[in-house]
């Protein structure tokens, strides 16, 4: 039997996210998602963290030589942030990100990347073996095929990584639909059932 692996809840004091190679040449070959859908997810995940004021580390892998730029809608939504691009697979094998994560000061991880079973899962499951809490956003993650996305989510499963969508991550952190914050997370998340957090908070 498998043991349980039940966290503590992720919170604004715990959490950062990082986004690893969301680049125009591999969004080309994701099959497990519409790219309509993934970026939506993707862009969501990031205004949502943006909102709730978490550290946000972006990657890109060769960008002027392989993959190209990180997505418009991803830099669109995170205006100043720098994309550390790097040649390493294992986006934490580059010290400049692994420095960048680290200099977050938080201990629970959320990673999303194209591809799933690399990009989002190989640092993902170093963080793991570094001691931190890995999370991956699985509908921020896609991937190439349906074989390669069942055999990343066994993998991450058994690495200890938690697996989930961004939209719970996201939720989970803000925890209270009085917050301040409630209505531009559920907005960034794009859940039609927003608007009914204004009157959460008005009653509240």
């Amino acid at each position: 039997m498998t043991e349980a692996y039940n966290p503590e809840p992720l919170t604004r004091d715990n959490a950062a996210v990082v986004f690893v190679d969301n680049q125009v040449g591999l969004m080309t070959g994701i099959r497990d998602y519409s790219i309509a859908d993934l970026k939506h997810n993707i862009v969501g995940l990031a205004k949502a963290a943006k909102a709730l004021g978490l550290p946000i580390v972006t990657t890109t892998t060769s960008s002027q030589t392989l993959w190209g730029p990180a997505i418009p809608e991803l830099q669109e939504a995170l205006p100043d942030q720098t994309f550390i691009d790097r040649t390493t697979v294992n986006a934490w094998d580059d010290p400049r990100v692994e420095e960048a994560i680290r200099a977050t000061k938080r201990s629970k991880l959320i990673f999303a990347g194209l591809s799933l079973e690399v990009c989002a899962a190989f640092p993902a499951m170093r963080a793991v073996r570094e001691g931190f809490e890995a999370y991956v956003a699985v509908d921020a993650s896609g991937t190439f095929n349906m074989t390669k996305r069942e055999t990343a989510l066994v993998r991450l499963t058994q690495a200890g990584v938690v697996v989930a969508d961004g939209a719970s991550l996201m939720i989970e952190i803000l925890a209270d639909n009085a917050s301040n914050q409630a209505g531009e997370v559920y907005g960034a998340l794009g859940m039609d059932w927003s608007i009914l957090v204004g009157q959460v908070r008005e009653s509240a």
